[in-house]
Formats: structure tokens, C-alpha cells, sequence
């Protein structure tokens, strides 16, 4: 079993950059890719970030390239989301997930584990 906790979200203008974390429980931490997910009151679920096991290769949905970067340190089981240049549209509770691979990919069915969200308010 892995345990997710997530935090760094709340309130920032337009334009302004929030630091997300997510703190996973077990040792096997560090053999799992982890995916950050958002979703927008009314909107489904979106893939936005992942990361394979290693850091090795992340890969961002279009809408949010340029601008959020995912990484993790295996040493301190945590992955984080760092946002910059948000837009109101980033609006949105913010989950953490762990996949069963250490690869992962952009579809919610891959990942097994999930934190209970973060909120992130983005101001115009």
C-alpha cells in the first residue's frame, strides 16, 4: 500500500507560480512513476504530469508544457509540481497518483494510488 499527501496549494494571481508536493508512506517509493492529475469544478479529471521511476523521463499535457515541471526525490519519497506563469484556467484540485509501473502513462486507469487533492485558485 502507498499513502499520498499532497500540499502547497491555495490562492495566487494570474501569473504568479505555486510549489506542489506530494508525500508518499513505503519503501517502494522509488519504484512506482507518479502522475499529477487536476480537475476543474464540473470538468472530468486531465492528466498533467509524469515522471518514470527514476526522474529519467517526465512527460506534461500540451496545456501546461512550458510552464509546470514535475520531479521527485526517491530520497525524500516526495514528488513535486512546480507551476509558474498560472492562468486561471490551472483552477483546480490538484491529485498525486502512483502507478503500478515504473513507467506510467497519461490514462487515471494505470495509476492504483491516489492523495486527496490539493486546491489551486488562480485569480485574474
Amino acid at each position: 500500500q502507498v499513502q499520498l499527501v499532497e500540499s502547497g496549494g491555495g490562492l495566487v494571481q494570474a501569473g504568479g507560480s505555486l510549489r506542489l508536493s506530494c508525500a508518499a508512506s513505503g519503501r517502494t517509493f522509488s519504484s512506482y512513476a507518479m502522475g499529477w492529475f487536476r480537475q476543474a469544478p464540473g470538468k472530468e479529471r486531465e492528466f498533467v504530469a509524469r515522471i518514470t521511476w527514476s526522474g529519467g523521463s517526465t512527460y506534461n499535457a500540451d496545456s501546461v508544457k512550458g510552464r509546470f515541471t514535475i520531479s521527485r526525490d526517491n530520497a525524500k519519497n516526495t514528488v513535486y509540481l512546480q507551476m509558474n506563469s498560472l492562468k486561471p484556467e490551472d483552477t483546480a484540485v490538484y491529485f498525486c497518483a502512483a502507478a503500478l509501473s515504473g513507467y506510467g502513462t497519461s490514462q487515471q486507469l494505470h495509476y492504483a494510488y491516489w492523495g486527496q487533492g490539493t486546491q489551486v485558485t488562480v485569480s485574474s
